[in-house]
């Protein structure tokens, strides 16, 4: 792979600021490009909370935060053009809008303004990088590089090519992600939601379906989650969760509970969302919310995020 001193981000919401962010505090030139009104204010604005959480994680200790923040915002261009963002850009990570009418007019402009051999990575929750790339100058160089929200602090990357991806790119892919500190998996079939969505809408699937026929409340739900299996899931996956189970390992735990897993599988109803039951569910989780009372979730979740992420790392999990 060719050396990436400049990384264009293609679109600056959510994802594309905590992206900005991540590649901002690794030394990155970073070009920024989205066509929304306001979007040079609102990611400055964001970036600079993301920063935050950046310096409090990797533990900065000889300089101010207030320093580091101006100090690595030397390092961002925004601008009104894309081909100018592009241009000059040695990777490119797209986090346009979940549309495929749209993805592939972003990809022809993309592939007609950029060098012919930089790697443009899709954040895309759901698309695949095949319906993306048909209508692209070298569509060879197109991979998924799907991060978990938020990217700057998450590790994950899901990477995978389309049928025109050649696949020393999507190696090459693989191996900036890991250089950057990400932990990136290499997915071998397209399908869609990729693997990490596909295993927690599996979960929400239920969660929701459980809600829905009154066996218990959100407040339940998410109680269930945060203090038992998702104790264990910031720990270890599902694999090494199941070996440790039982003491004779994976396969007498899988004999001890399959039955009664297949069980409940054979028990789980289809479930299809309505109007209907989006706002039942949306009542149950304001319900929650206010409970909870005046409290800052996003901040919550991104402070638990960094002292969960430095545990795994003093204990070098997996």
């Amino acid at each position: 792979m060719k050396q990436v001193n400049k990384v264009a981000i293609i679109g600056t919401g959510l994802i594309g600021a905590s992206w900005t962010a991540f590649f901002l505090n690794k030394g990155f030139q970073v070009n920024a490009f989205d066509p929304a009104p306001d979007a040079e204010v609102n990611l400055n604005n964001r970036v600079r909370t993301y920063l935050l959480d950046l310096f409090e994680l990797n533990e900065e200790k000889n300089t101010s935060s207030d320093a580091y923040i101006s100090d690595t915002l030397k390092n961002l261009t925004f601008f009104n053009h894309l081909a100018d963002a592009v241009i000059d850009a040695d990777f490119i990570q797209e986090n346009g809008p979940e549309r495929i009418d749209l993805k592939k007019d972003l990809y022809t402009q993309l592939t007609q303004n950029c060098p012919k051999d930089t790697i443009i990575a899709s954040s895309s929750s759901g698309l695949k990088i095949s319906d993306i790339q048909n209508d692209c100058l070298y569509p060879e160089r197109i991979v998924l590089g799907h991060p978990f929200n938020p990217p700057h602090l998450l590790p994950l990357v899901e990477i995978i090519g389309g049928e025109k991806t050649e696949q020393n790119y999507i190696q090459d892919a693989f191996e900036f992600y890991k250089l950057l500190g990400k932990k990136p998996i290499l997915i071998q079939k397209e399908v869609k939601g990729h693997v990490a969505n596909r295993l927690q809408s599996a979960i929400w699937r239920e969660a929701f379906y459980l809600v829905s026929e009154g066996v218990c409340s959100a407040e339940d739900i998410d109680t269930a989650i945060t203090n038992g299996p998702g104790l264990r899931w910031a720990i270890f996956g599902p694999y090494l969760n199941m070996q440790l189970a039982n003491q004779h390992g994976f396969t007498a735990a899988m004999h001890h509970l399959g039955e009664p897993m297949s069980e409940w599988w054979a028990d789980m109803k289809p479930y299809t969302l309505s109007e209907e039951k989006i706002d039942m569910l949306n009542a149950e989780t304001q319900k929650f919310i206010q409970k909870l009372g005046d409290k800052n979730l996003q901040t919550l979740r991104d402070q638990a995020l960094i002292k969960t992420l430095k545990m795994r790392k003093a204990l070098d999990l997996p």
